[in-house]
């Protein structure tokens, strides 16, 4: 379906855009979703802003919306929630359902299935709030919370003395945290849009890491487009982020969060349903690349909703 088509087909049709929402990432889904807001008004399509706080669901039915685009990050909106609440509305929505919005927000279930599946990620454990656990016996590790995003509550620790503070860090964020191995090497990121990966992209953070500041501050970091990785190393993460995708079962699209060390192996991180859309995210920066520039991104984003076989007759296809 070309755009012209999918225009034609929302012409008629109002696109409520959730964001916002309860979780510590409520600003940067803000950001997203007044930028996609613009969008669809630059598209000449009928929108209206939805936050997604507790009462979120008197809002849907009082904007009697036909279509949901759902730009929310963190828990209670990427983790499977408000897609369980559209389902039940019968309201079609945008990018990945219940299952994958679910596995992808748990790093730990994550994890498991990656090692089920073949794909390289580094060894880790979990500790719970005021639970016993095993000692660290090597460092550097990477300490965060195991359902958490844009790097929130993440420290990268060098030392056991460092490890009390990162720990009660970690732990303002979620009751479960993951201890994760330190990968060293260039930290590289997959878009899949519909299934075929983007180009690969090499995050050069201006910090240490790439932390939340490094994320959605001007200039907190350099994408690099091509990543700077040999030809088969470049091929392999794109075939492991279409790979996730799948197993996942995403839909419309992801993005794959990878390092790759000095022998060029690459680690895969994490899986994200639904990735920052900002003026400094990734995945506009990904399909930009290919020639969508952000407008056709959002429309290519809404056409995922047309799609869900739950929906066709209510949107007349």
């Amino acid at each position: 379906m070309n755009s012209s088509d999918i225009l034609k087909i929302l012409k008629n049709k109002k696109i409520g855009v959730l964001y916002g929402g309860l979780s510590s990432e409520r600003e940067i889904s803000i950001k997203s979703g007044k930028a996609v807001l613009s969008a669809l008004k630059r598209l000449k399509l009928k929108t209206v802003g939805i936050d997604a706080t507790r009462d979120v669901a008197e809002k849907i039915k009082k904007a009697n919306i036909d279509v949901a685009y759902v730009i929310l990050h963190g828990q209670m909106g990427e983790d499977g929630a408000i897609q369980g609440m559209l389902e039940i509305m019968d309201i079609p929505y945008t990018c990945s359902g219940i299952f994958a919005s679910a596995l992808s927000m748990d790093k730990d279930t994550s994890k498991k299935f990656f090692r089920c599946n073949g794909i390289p990620t580094p060894d880790w454990m979990i500790i719970k709030k005021f639970e016993p656990f095993a000692e660290i016996k090597k460092y550097p590790v990477v300490v965060k919370p195991v359902s958490q995003g844009s790097a929130l509550g993440l420290t990268i620790v060098k030392k056991i003395s460092q490890f009390t503070v990162a720990a009660k860090e970690a732990f303002k964020h979620d009751s479960e945290i993951m201890v994760e191995n330190f990968i060293s090497g260039k930290e590289i990121t997959v878009g899949v849009l519909n299934g075929r990966a983007l180009p690969v992209i090499e995050i050069v953070p201006k910090g240490e890491f790439y932390d939340f500041k490094s994320k959605y501050q001007k200039d907190g970091s350099r994408h690099v487009i091509p990543a700077r990785i040999s030809s088969s190393t470049y091929l392999n993460a794109q075939n492991y982020a279409e790979k996730i995708f799948k197993i996942f079962k995403c839909k419309t699209l992801c993005r794959v969060d990878m390092m790759v060390d000095k022998s060029n192996k690459i680690w895969v991180l994490e899986n994200n349903t639904i990735p920052g859309m900002t003026a400094t995210s990734l995945l506009p920066d990904a399909s930009k690349a290919i020639g969508y520039d952000f407008n056709s991104l959002v429309l290519k984003i809404v056409e995922s909703a047309l799609y869900d076989r739950k929906k066709k007759e209510s949107l007349c296809l």
